[in-house]
């Protein structure tokens, strides 16, 4: 590895290719890794999580809704996938409540949108996604592996998205 906190970036022109990255990091998951998803309303968050759900192995793309109000939703696949929406929570410990903790595990996968509300109990070794539009359907995506897990996960999407 070529340094501590591996980043990598990718631009996408529009949601279909948002959700074509989702699916190549779906199809990579590691068992335990949390994925931190931060960027304004409209970025594509869920664009992205519906990939990464058909990525993992779940078959129903029109399943994979924010759960902006049930706070979590579960898509099973080769991982089980939690899926958590931390815009409405007003603390971290709310998100704790949920049971985030017992999430984390080695045969799952977490990813949680609007991160930077909760990021005081996000696990060290997340992955940090911003999505920043750039145009009306432009993304610019930014990653960043803040430990050994997130960072092969970085490293093997690097590798394959050259």
């Amino acid at each position: 590895m070529t340094d501590d906190h591996p980043t990598h970036s990718w631009q996408t022109a529009s949601a279909s290719e948002t959700h074509a990255l989702g699916r190549v990091i779906g199809e990579r998951l590691i068992g335990g890794i949390t994925i931190g998803l931060v960027g304004p309303l409209g970025a594509g968050k869920t664009q992205l999580v519906k990939g990464i759900a058909m990525g993992n192995g779940f078959d129903d793309p029109d399943q994979v809704t924010s759960p902006t109000y049930t706070l979590v939703h579960q898509y099973d696949g080769s991982l089980a996938l939690f899926h958590l929406d931390a815009y409405r929570l007003t603390k971290p410990s709310e998100l704790e409540a949920l049971g985030f903790d017992e999430m984390v595990r080695p045969d799952t996968a977490v990813v949680v949108e609007w991160a930077d509300r909760v990021e005081t109990i996000m696990p060290n070794d997340s992955l940090w996604i911003t999505m920043n539009p750039t145009g009306d359907t432009e993304r610019l995506i930014e990653a960043r592996a803040n430990g050994p897990l997130s960072a092969t996960l970085i490293e093997t999407l690097r590798d394959t998205l050259r």
